[in-house]
């Protein structure tokens, strides 16, 4: 497929930039005109024939949109920053599927990460240290075992899961619900910049200097479970945000799971409800690989040996724990030297970490005496 003519990418980014112009509308004026040029100097009687509010006719006049529009083609010109629109080849295909996908996503950074297998880890933005350890070791695993992991870049476990699958040298797609140009929360300004500095992305579907708006979030969570082959949820209330990211999922065909956790957590809860309307259960990140083996046409695994509980086993019942306290090894060197396929290796990993045994610093497993 072409790229667009500059006239006609101009006009696409100002029908983007019109209010209350979603992605439905947006499509039935594509639909009903040969080109977003032709749709954007329709009459406005045309428009109103499609049952367009005239705020929309009527907004094309606005400098502010021009300028807009004008903003995102210089923004398009600097290295590593992309759009996507549904007829570029490069448009993710699992999101090309929903029925409200984005007309258009900005992407700062590595635009083919969006089309590799992906796995989203949510979660509440108030997580406690252990949700936030849980969140680590599972993104820190599955990252490992060359998923990217998808989230989006609030506070809690989404943070921890980015910067995680970043500490393996993992990929991860962090989908926000501000422009780019609007990293929000500010805070995760400098994590935003590590993103793409590290070879991953950012994703928006909204103009580039979109502020924080509040219906904005749930926009933004189809996108993390429409971009995703699942979506694992880690601590969140009953109301969470994370929730609404799970239940879309289950809407598109993706995969859920969830993490239980103490009923006398609140953090649980949303995880227990889950659970109960049909999310797989997760004890360990092998839970999510097994369904997930067909992502990369794997061939079956290796019959694995038994991995004992990491919880009160001794250094001897436990060989991967005797290697890493002998020396430090990546994932995949461990894999090496004791024999295990590496899907057995990161989840017994995931088990050792977050019973406090074994540590991971700059993509290195190291063991704790205990």
């Amino acid at each position: 497929m072409s790229l667009p003519s500059p006239a006609e990418l101009e006009a696409r980014l100002r029908l983007h930039a019109l209010p209350e112009l979603g992605p439905r509308r947006f499509r039935r004026l594509l639909q009903a005109f040969a080109s977003a040029g032709a749709a954007y100097s329709a009459p406005a009687s045309a428009w109103r024939s499609l049952g367009l509010p005239a705020v929309c006719a009527d907004a094309r006049r606005s400098p502010e949109v021009r300028e807009r529009a004008r903003a995102a083609q210089a923004w398009l010109e600097q290295p590593g920053q992309h759009l996507l629109m549904w007829d570029d080849p490069r448009y993710p295909a699992l999101l090309a599927e929903l029925h409200d996908a984005p007309p258009l996503l900005f992407v700062a950074g590595n635009v083919g990460l969006l089309e590799q297998p992906q796995v989203a880890v949510v979660g509440s933005r108030r997580a406690s240290r252990p949700g936030l350890d849980t969140a680590e070791a599972f993104a820190r695993s599955l990252a490992g075992g060359g998923l990217v992991i998808t989230s989006g870049l609030a506070l809690g476990i989404d943070g921890a899961a980015h910067r995680a699958a970043l500490d393996v040298g993992g990929r991860t797609v962090a989908v926000l619900g501000t422009g780019l140009q609007r990293v929000y929360p500010a805070t995760h300004r400098q994590l935003a910049a590590r993103i793409v500095d590290e070879g991953s992305a950012l994703v928006s579907e909204f103009p580039l200097d979109t502020p924080p708006q509040a219906g904005n979030f749930p926009r933004r969570n189809r996108l993390i479970s429409g971009l995703s082959l699942g979506v694992l949820v880690i601590e969140a209330s009953p109301s969470s945000g994370s929730l609404i990211t799970a239940r879309l999922a289950a809407e598109q065909g993706r995969e859920v799971y969830a993490i239980p956790g103490s009923i006398h957590h609140p953090g649980a809860r949303g995880c227990h409800q889950l659970i109960r309307e049909g999310a797989t259960l997760v004890e360990s990140v092998e839970d999510i690989l097994q369904e997930l083996r067909g992502w990369q046409n794997m061939a079956p695994l290796p019959e694995a040996p038994v991995i004992p509980s990491a919880t009160g086993a001794s250094n001897a019942e436990h060989p991967l724990l005797e290697l890493l306290l002998a020396a430090p090894y990546s994932s995949e060197a461990l894999a090496d030297a004791s024999g295990w396929p590496l899907p057995q290796v990161l989840a017994a990993l995931t088990d050792l970490e977050i019973s406090g045994r074994v540590a991971c610093a700059a993509g290195v497993w190291s063991g704790r005496a205990g």
